[in-house]
């Protein structure tokens, strides 16, 4: 299963960026999406994340600013982030856990987009 995502970029603080990832591959399901980021000299953290359900989990740092969605005819996430900061500089990763045909449980990772806030 492959992931690949779109939409990092350079904004302002105060600006908006929509981020997309899609799953590819033998998908039976997924079971949940989500985002990470890594900011340098930081471990990567959990942004937010989105079950099969439509359950969301959401950082405390970025509740109320982004919003995680999916689509699951098209194994897609978005993320959508309002009300930039700059310490929303990172690279993002999209993350994705469930079920193939070929690999049975899965968890695989997109190659990451990098987002930079200026103030």
């Amino acid at each position: 299963v492959q992931l690949q995502a779109f939409g990092g970029g350079s904004v302002q603080a105060g600006g908006s960026l929509r981020l997309s990832c899609a799953a590819s591959g033998s998908i039976v399901s997924i079971k949940a999406m989500g985002w990470y980021r890594q900011a340098p000299g930081n471990q990567r953290e959990l942004v937010a994340a989105i079950t099969s359900g439509g359950s969301t989990y959401y950082a405390d740092s970025v509740k109320g600013r982004f919003t995680i969605s999916r689509d699951s005819a098209k194994n897609t996430v978005y993320l959508q982030m309002n009300s930039l900061k700059p310490e929303d500089t990172a690279v993002y990763y999209c993350n994705a856990a469930g079920i193939a045909t070929m690999e049975g449980d899965f968890g695989s990772w997109g190659q990451g987009t990098l987002v930079t806030v200026s103030s």
